[in-house]
């Protein structure tokens, strides 16, 4: 999935990586003013070692997916050694009846891989991925990229790391702002 079809002015943003202490609590705070929902790809090891903000996502509302254990590249990863590690991240997270999402961390995985998973889980990947995490990206820069390219039922990509939070800290309210005053709404993923 790149983009949900819909003619709604609605927004998907997704963020990878979390959850993290002080990055995905301010990315709560945010979307919260906004009455705003997001999907979280999250990362096994930080679920285990962070599992207080995992469930607060799930307390909001939030919708969760898979982005493997330890952040594997599908493609530098042997197919056994990849799947179990999306498998032991999903044993850590809390399921209902909705059909497991899983990104790929890097959007890289091998055809076989893509095969394989799309058995089990809906591969999400995105419409417009921010750039939050380039050495060479700005806040300014960031945001108007997102701007320019958002449309109805775009998926964006933010990561909500240590690595990106001082672009992240800037983009995201002004984000919310811009498309929440011109009447969009944020939701997770269906």
């Amino acid at each position: 999935m790149w983009k949900v079809k819909t003619t709604q002015k609605e927004i998907y943003l997704t963020f990878d990586d979390g959850p993290i202490p002080t990055v995905t609590n301010f990315v709560l705070e945010e979307l919260k003013k906004w009455n705003a929902q997001a999907t979280f790809f999250c990362v096994g090891d930080n679920i285990q070692k962070h599992p207080n903000i995992y469930r607060q996502l799930l307390a909001q509302g939030h919708r969760i997916g898979n982005h493997t254990y330890h952040h594997q590249k599908g493609t530098k990863t042997p197919n056994q050694v990849y799947y179990q590690d999306i498998d032991d991240c999903q044993k850590l997270m809390a399921t209902d009846n909705e059909s497991p999402l899983f990104r790929p961390p890097y959007g890289k995985l091998r055809y076989r891989q893509l095969k394989q998973l799309s058995k089990k889980y809906r591969i999400v990947m995105w419409h417009i991925i921010a750039g939050d995490f380039l050495p060479k990206m700005t806040a300014k820069k960031c945001l108007r990229v997102l701007i320019r390219n958002t449309q109805k039922g775009s998926i964006i990509v933010l990561h909500d790391n240590q690595k990106t939070f001082s672009i992240l800290k800037e983009v995201l309210p002004q984000y919310l702002a811009h498309f929440a005053q011109r009447g969009y709404q944020f939701k997770k993923l269906p």
